[in-house]
């Protein structure tokens, strides 16, 4: 254990120095792609099967392998952490590693997509990979933003656009608002101080706004007027920031909230037949498969349909919600030292520039794709969603993809994003002041990345 984190320590300072050459007037080295264009073993480092079911379903199953590849998927839960340091450990051994040892490709999410992007372990994908401008064109800008290091350089793409949206029940929405037609549930939703109201309402009729002290945190961090750390490497609380802090702790103490925390089991349970919530901040991968499946009174793992009348299936609907935001995303990076070049472009191209993959992507799993051009049609045409009432949501999700803006992204997210819902839900449970879950807050930053001062 000592040595892994003696490995992933040392991997973190050797990218904080690539960043500070990065960021200096010369470029750094061209990172050395390995020998031949294609090696017998294609290792794939990420943790959980989504990928891989990605590609294998419109990858493999299409025949676009080569003969005499070996695909090997290594797969780390991400629990801990652990992702991470198994990645970080392996990506040290990647010189002296034998190339059927090499990592290939590996996955990143936003939170921590800069850590990687930013230094020589990822391949610029124009340039070392070989996707063109025109290839890439039709993604969505944020999805390429968040993977572009600081020498304006795409490190990375995805097949996936993640905007978020506001899920919500039909029955409680009629109860509360007397109707639960998009349009007119959007318009009572438009802006936090509607929202609030709409809060009050609802509880005067016995449910609750939101589950608990997590769902709104990404639509207000999402809209930040500066990044988390400013020139001089002071930790900066964003006014949305601080909105949300009061949001919370109003919600907690008047009971608008159920007091729980994401993925907790209560949380669950509260987008379920027995929940009283009015509705859930969810992106386009939550409201197919975690909502959906939550929704369920009997899942389909004991037999259950995925049809109305098995707990609130066809109960929910979406709107656009008080601010525009985005949740989730996972990127393709190609390594350097790969030794398989051209099949990685390959997979590039197909899992996330070719609109005929993108488009088939969504149709067969209601997925939102990284591809505009498809996604617009799917917008303008008869597209439903049983699950929300027959809705076409891919409308809503093509009118925020292009919204999102990534221009305040920072290497250091997902430890102050992290460490702020856990200082403070003891302030929203009134352990702590106001004050005091700052000053925890300022302390475990800060004694992640030392750099910083508050």
């Amino acid at each position: 254990m000592k040595v892994k984190k003696m490995l992933a320590l040392f991997l973190a300072l050797i990218m904080l120095v690539s960043m500070a050459a990065c960021g200096s007037s010369g470029e750094p080295a061209a990172p050395e792609n390995g020998g031949d264009a294609q090696g017998k073993v294609l290792n794939i480092y990420c943790w959980n099967e989504e990928f891989q079911s990605r590609f294998t379903d419109y990858f493999e199953k299409p025949g676009l392998i080569p003969e005499g590849v070996k695909v090997n998927f290594v797969i780390t839960p991400n629990e801990g952490n652990a992702y991470q340091n198994a990645l970080d450990e392996a990506l040290l051994k990647q010189d002296s590693a034998a190339a059927d040892d090499k990592i290939d490709i590996f996955l990143v999410e936003a939170d921590n997509a800069l850590k990687y992007v930013n230094t020589d372990y990822t391949l610029d994908v124009v340039n070392d990979i070989g996707l063109t401008d025109a290839d890439l064109a039709d993604q969505y800008q944020y999805t390429r933003d968040i993977v572009t290091d600081s020498n304006g350089k795409q490190k990375g793409t995805t097949w996936q656009a993640t905007p978020g949206l506001f899920a919500y029940r039909r029955s409680i929405a009629k109860d509360v608002l007397g109707t639960d037609d998009p349009t007119q549930v959007q318009a009572a939703l438009a802006d936090w101080d509607k929202f609030d109201k709409v809060a009050e309402q609802a509880a005067a009729k016995g449910y609750k706004m939101l589950s608990g002290y997590d769902d709104s945190f990404r639509t207000f961090n999402n809209n930040i007027s500066k990044p988390w750390v400013d020139s001089s490497n002071k930790i900066v609380i964003d006014p949305n920031v601080m909105r949300w802090i009061d949001q919370t702790k109003l919600y907690t103490d008047k009971g608008y909230n159920n007091k729980t925390s994401l993925w907790a089991p209560e949380w669950s349970a509260d987008q379920g037949p027995a929940g009283k919530v009015f509705g859930f901040f969810y992106s386009t991968w939550g409201i197919n498969f975690t909502l959906l499946g939550n929704s369920l009174a009997t899942p389909e793992s004991e037999g259950g349909k995925l049809e109305v009348g098995n707990g609130i299936y066809g109960d929910y609907a979406v709107c656009q919600g008080p601010q525009n935001y985005y949740w989730g995303g996972t990127w393709i990076c190609a390594a350097a030292g790969t030794d398989n070049v051209d099949l990685v472009r390959s997979i590039m191209y197909t899992l996330t520039c070719d609109p005929v993959t993108m488009k088939k992507i969504t149709e067969d799993t209601q997925d939102y794709t990284n591809n505009i051009t498809a996604m617009n049609e799917l917008a303008k045409s008869d597209f439903k969603s049983d699950f929300l009432g027959g809705q076409n949501h891919i409308a809503l999700f093509a009118e925020a993809a292009p919204k999102i803006n990534m221009k305040n992204i920072s290497p250091y997210d997902q430890a102050m994003t992290e460490q702020l819902r856990l200082a403070f839900k003891d302030y929203f449970d009134g352990k702590v002041t106001k004050e005091q879950a700052f000053d925890n807050f300022y302390r475990a930053v800060i004694e992640k990345h030392p750099e910083l001062t508050k």
